[in-house]
């Protein structure tokens, strides 16, 4: 892929491109200097536009609804939920570089170079931080079903704040520092003017996909591969009908965190299928192997990632449901309405 990487967004955008003989220029007055700008039927671009504007709504919106939910009611206002508000937030900020590749969908960069270097930046940022938060999603589980006797005591609000936090400082940092010469020098590596191109260096590319991939990816599936186990296990004990005292307590304790593990199960698995071939292309890329297509499909998988979570918690959390009624309802406006008990 060469010394320069465009970003996620222009990557998707290769998906609403044609190849036309014929191309008008993004900037018609600086001639040959500008870019050019695809060019496409009339009712192509009218129903790229609606698709394009339909995902990025609907993404926004649902995510918005969950993060209304989370901070509005008081009794959703556990650990574990703080982390799907985290998840939430990310993919509330995915939905926004929707709006940027719907700028894009003609192949011209019209906002500048710096715009793009930070358009880039937030992209890769949000990203990460809803990688690092499914890291904690699993670490909640992990303890919630393993150590179900001092979850209360190791797994506290004010815990799980101060890893969110860190976990999106660590982001932002992180891709500030691998980014820090693009933001000095933006627009230095576009061929023409409306482009949108980043320069990011091979060490730096293998230390995204270690810090971003590899490392947290391990992390989740060793973490969920021991809660499946101990889950197999409980559920062997509880149809040999074990009356140990001891043992059935335990039981008792871990039957609601094994519910819940089950339904961020299916998060994390979704997360894993439309994650993890974005990272495989970029290994690939990196090895010297091209294809438009690829990147095409997996940062399109990437994106949608984030309006398919809320749809989730939809079919899975009977309290995002109620909390979706009382906002639309405008019962969520009334004194009184975050003591509610929405569970």
């Amino acid at each position: 892929s060469g010394p320069a990487s465009t970003s996620l967004s222009h990557h998707l955008l290769l998906l609403t491109m044609s190849t036309p003989d014929e191309a008008e220029l993004c900037y018609p007055h600086l001639g040959n200097s500008s870019c050019r700008r695809i060019v496409r039927s009339h009712s192509v671009s009218v129903l790229l536009h609606i698709i394009l504007s339909s995902i990025s709504v609907l993404t926004v919106t649902l995510n918005l609804l969950v993060i209304i939910s989370i901070s509005h009611f008081r009794k959703l206002h556990t650990p574990t939920n703080f982390l799907l508000l985290s998840l939430a937030v990310s993919d509330f900020s995915v939905g926004f570089v929707w709006v940027f590749l719907i700028l894009l969908i003609d192949g011209c960069w019209f906002l500048g170079a710096g715009w793009c270097v930070f358009n880039t930046v937030f992209c890769y940022v949000a990203t990460s931080a809803s990688v690092g938060t499914v890291v904690l999603i699993s670490v909640d589980r992990y303890v919630a079903v393993c150590d179900p006797m001092h979850y209360q005591t190791k797994v506290t609000k004010n815990r799980a704040k101060i890893c969110i936090v860190l976990c999106w400082a660590g982001s932002t940092l992180f891709h500030c520092l691998r980014k820090i010469y693009n933001i000095e020098n933006s627009g230095e590596f576009d061929s023409c003017t409306g482009e949108c191109v980043i320069y990011v260096h091979p060490v730096s590319r293998i230390m995204n996909i270690v810090l971003s991939f590899i490392i947290p990816i391990s992390i989740i599936v060793v973490l969920y591969v021991r809660v499946f186990m101990v889950a197999v296990s409980q559920a062997q004990a509880m149809r040999s009908h074990v009356t140990v005292v001891t043992l059935q307590s335990s039981l008792n304790v871990n039957r609601s965190e094994l519910k819940a593990a089950r339904a961020l199960g299916v998060v994390v698995v979704v997360f894993l299928m439309c994650l993890t071939p974005f990272y495989l292309v970029l290994l690939t890329t990196g090895l010297g192997v091209k294809s438009a297509s690829s990147y095409i499909f997996v940062v399109g998988l990437v994106f949608f990632n984030s309006l398919l979570n809320p749809v989730i918690y939809v079919f899975l959390y009977p309290w995002f449901r109620k909390c979706v009624k009382c906002v639309f309802s405008l019962q969520i406006l009334k004194s009184g309405s975050s003591e509610a008990n929405i569970l």
